[in-house]
């Protein structure tokens, strides 16, 4: 008990450091802007030192990405032990991401209909955005699966990546003792991975900080002027499908304490906001799952990537 509290602890102290890291940068990046974000400032300051620090940071967690999503999804589903259950968690959850999908889609589109945040905002000559065509379903299909499992991990495909470890923990299983064995190394090096993203949490508040000071640093805070309705409304839809749809469906369909889900995910949409990046994000989503909610590793692993 009392080795567990004191793990709580520091990662509830990690929490507040990185939130102070937050609004640290967002208040240093502010008053560069305002002295004047030029000359050796820029040079050595917000294009040196707070670019490289910052972007060593997000390298870092983006380096984790595909070994920790490989490596945890391979004992993920060698531990669900049998096709079916592979099968039936996977329906789940896709039926899960499409509902909250559809939801999100829904929300955003009632959302302009009714506050029409680009009414009377001009775009210059030439910046117009055309869309590309949407591939077709069948191609969508066939390139879920990998013809080269190494060229997918290296390009960070990571639909391909997941299929091919769900293939390998599926292979294990039926391998029988040989399979054992190998499941032993992969989750050997499943706590080896897992260190890896606790090294990178103790540099995470630094790294917080130099993302978010050279933003606003080069921004300012008049930037978000100009755009003010359409900021305010995506922020706006955002809380209302993050604190009013995810909430409901927590408590319909578990019965959990969706202020106690909160609370204990808080580190995640912090880590989002400062990266700008899911994917950057999450080695954070896994640990906080696995750590702070209590979902078993096959479950975290095979649906959060």
């Amino acid at each position: 008990g009392a080795g567990r509290r004191t793990m709580a602890q520091k990662r509830n102290i990690l929490t507040l450091h990185i939130l102070i890291g937050m609004a640290a940068g967002l208040v240093t990046g502010g008053l560069i802007n305002l002295a004047g974000n030029d000359g050796w400032v820029r040079a050595g300051l917000t294009d040196g030192l707070l670019h490289i620090v910052g972007r060593v940071f997000l390298a870092s967690l983006q380096l984790l990405v595909v070994p920790l999503v490989f490596i945890s999804l391979v004992c993920g589903s060698a531990a669900l032990d049998d096709v079916r259950k592979v099968g039936r968690i996977g329906l789940k959850t896709v039926a899960l991401y499409l509902f909250t999908t559809a939801a999100a889609i829904s929300l955003a589109l009632a959302a302009a209909v009714v506050v029409q945040p680009g009414r009377g905002f001009e775009l210059t000559a030439g910046s117009t955005f055309v869309p590309g065509e949407a591939p077709p379903l069948a191609e969508i299909l066939i390139n879920i699966f990998p013809s080269n499992p190494v060229r997918a991990m290296a390009d960070g495909n990571m639909l391909q990546v997941i299929v091919f470890a769900v293939l390998v923990g599926l292979a294990l299983v039926m391998a029988g003792a040989p399979g054992k064995r190998i499941l032993a190394l992969f989750e050997d090096a499943n706590v080896v991975v897992m260190k890896l993203v606790t090294i990178v949490m103790i540099v995470a508040p630094y790294g917080v900080f130099a993302l978010l000071a050279r933003t606003f640093a080069a921004e300012g805070f008049s930037a978000i002027g100009p755009l003010a309705k359409y900021f305010v409304l995506v922020l706006g839809v955002l809380i209302l499908h993050g604190l009013g749809t995810y909430p409901l469906l927590l408590r319909l369909l578990t019965k959990l304490s969706p202020l106690q889900f909160l609370r204990n995910a808080r580190a995640v949409p912090v880590f989002a906001f400062s990266t700008a990046s899911s994917s950057a994000t999450l080695p954070i989503t896994l640990e906080t799952a696995e750590k702070r909610m209590g979902v078993g590793n096959s479950v975290a692993s095979f649906t959060l990537p």
